[in-house]
């Protein structure tokens, strides 16, 4: 199921309201918010709230997205009532039945090898927003700057699905045209050599390339 005319994009680990607001102006359709501690990209609640409340007054149609890496539920409900987001992300070994149980809409990373059974591992998720399949590391879980094998991805799962890994706007109009995926996620692609600190024009010609070619 793909049901957009251009490729859904979300610009991840973004820590300032500036870097934000220039992502929003650019297109982005998402912007992820990290709340996994071990992160370089992390943001703490508080920040996140601030950000996103300029982000939901400004720009209402760009999704607001916490990522959270096994995190405790009470941690995960803790955020959820400071910060404004309109969509979870996890990224870590959640079971669906975690995943679901704060009854709001969520994304579910998959970490992808040569042996991961991609279609077996989504039908667990099939009441998911949308899958991320990313590139596999038990210790970063996501924000590698690694691609995967596209040569993997899968042709055969009716859903949202999402690549991420190692993208950047050299190789996102590549990516698309081979993966054809609802949408991509950026972080480490579109910033400027320091982890969480955007480069606005490479955020720019990522999202039109990804969107336009």
């Amino acid at each position: 199921m793909k049901d957009r005319t251009t490729t859904w994009c979300k610009i991840c680990g973004v820590k300032s309201l500036e870097d934000a607001l220039a992502a929003a102006r650019a297109g982005a359709d998402a912007i992820g918010f990290n709340f996994f501690e071990a992160s370089p990209r992390y943001l703490d609640p508080k920040g996140a709230a601030e950000v996103c409340a300029k982000l939901q007054n400004g720009h209402p149609e760009v999704e607001r997205i916490g990522l959270f890496v096994n995190a405790t539920p009470k941690s995960v409900e803790q955020t959820l009532k400071q910060v404004s987001l309109s969509l979870l992300q996890f990224h870590g070994e959640e079971s669906s039945e975690y995943c679901k149980q704060f009854q709001f809409p969520y994304i579910k990373v998959l970490g992808v090898t040569a042996t991961t059974d991609i279609k077996g591992i989504a039908g667990s998720y099939t009441d998911a927003w949308g899958l991320i399949l990313d590139t596999h590391d038990p210790k970063l879980k996501g924000g590698t700057g690694r691609a995967f094998d596209w040569d993997l991805w899968p042709d055969d799962i009716d859903g949202r699905l999402i690549l991420a890994g190692g993208l950047d706007p050299s190789n996102v109009v590549k990516a698309v045209a081979q993966t054809q995926p609802f949408g991509v996620d950026v972080a480490g692609g579109v910033e400027n050599g320091q982890k969480g600190v955007k480069d606005h024009a490479k955020m720019t010609s990522f999202i039109e390339k990804a969107k336009y070619g």
